[in-house]
């Protein structure tokens, strides 16, 4: 039996359950997400949110999946077929893949590359192509202005998530995000990048929403502008893909906030054993202030939103990166920016 766990068979085996694995945590997160989105708008309105289908209404979301699944499936005439079901299982498709480099804790992580951080980032600038694929393929005016918009969105925010995250390497002197964890170890929550990044960190939050087309900047399928945006002509399970593929990438910008700023699985407090058990708790908590920004927040203009990602993001971002690289050159505060220097 030995023999066959160390064959290419064996190993290949062993790649698929934990790929699944992998697919079943975050498809189970999402569910519980979409589930946890409705219950925090319904607190912050004072009503009560999903509550019939099963205890507590933890089922609501199983319920709706399966409405999308079984309605009919209505394609545009003169849409380009193969496109325009692609676009929602690429988008969806390539959400998943990035979660491939993520680590939850020493060892679980399916693909623990150097360049992770790289990896992560490659992977998911390919999203937007999803997006300008269910635009166009539509057929229609509407749906392609609004992929337009969503594509110039998250490009521009994807140059400042860039740049911040080059601090983040700067301080660590490594892209693979278990090094990064680790450079983190001491003091507990005192030794984590949220305080040396400080800066960085509200910026990245704030991009990570405009990334994942978060409130409040929905802008590509703003309900009161664009009716759903690129996802107009969309209905049943390939609109079910593209709502799900937003969830996974607002799942996976919980897991680099936590991992880059809040050390991932290691422990607040010295002396609490650390885990996979922190990691998921520090992402449920981004998760949870994603909604409330959603449920508090009104939503911005086209131009306010580009103006703050161009004109006030872009220069922090990259004056921060020159900042960070003098002080861990010079050592300031000792190793408080340069945690490569204590190692």
């Amino acid at each position: 039996m030995a023999d066959f766990w160390a064959s290419s068979w064996g190993t290949a085996l062993i790649l698929l359950l934990q790929g699944l694995a992998l697919i079943a945590f975050v498809m189970l997160s999402l569910v519980y997400m979409v589930y946890g989105d409705r219950k925090i708008w319904a607190a912050v309105q004072m009503r009560r949110g999903p509550n019939v289908v099963g205890p507590w209404g933890l089922f609501q979301t199983f319920a709706d999946a399966l409405k999308y699944i079984v309605k009919e499936i209505v394609v545009p005439a003169g849409a380009d077929k193969f496109v325009f079901f692609l676009a929602p299982f690429l988008s969806m498709t390539l959400a998943l893949t990035a979660f491939v480099a993520i680590p939850f804790a020493p060892g679980w992580v399916m693909a623990n590359i150097n360049v992770g951080v790289l990896f992560i980032f490659a992977v998911s600038s390919l999203e937007v192509y999803g997006v300008i694929m269910g635009g166009w393929a539509s057929n229609s005016k509407y749906p392609f202005l609004g992929s337009l918009r969503s594509a110039a969105q998250m490009i521009s925010y994807e140059v400042s998530l860039g740049l911040i995250i080059v601090g983040i390497i700067i301080s660590t002197g490594s892209m693979n995000l278990t090094a990064i964890v680790e450079a983190q170890r001491g003091a507990g929550l005192l030794s984590w990048y949220w305080l040396p990044h400080l800066p960085m960190l509200v910026l990245f939050f704030v991009s990570a929403l405009a990334e994942t087309n978060r409130p409040p900047f929905d802008l590509p399928e703003a309900e009161s502008e664009l009716v759903a945006g690129f996802m107009v002509e969309y209905s049943s399970t390939p609109y079910l893909l593209f709502m799900a593929g937003e969830y996974i990438a607002m799942w996976l910008m919980c897991a680099l906030i936590s991992l880059l700023f809040f050390g991932g699985w290691l422990s607040p407090i010295p002396g609490i054993p650390d885990g996979a058990l922190w990691m998921f708790i520090k992402m449920v908590f981004w998760f949870f202030m994603f909604a409330m920004v959603k449920a508090i927040v009104p939503r911005y203009r086209y131009d306010q939103l580009m103006r703050i990602g161009w004109k006030v993001f872009l220069p922090l971002s990259l004056a921060w990166v020159v900042v960070v690289a003098f002080l861990a050159k010079f050592e300031v505060f000792g190793t408080f920016w340069a945690r490569w220097a204590g190692v």
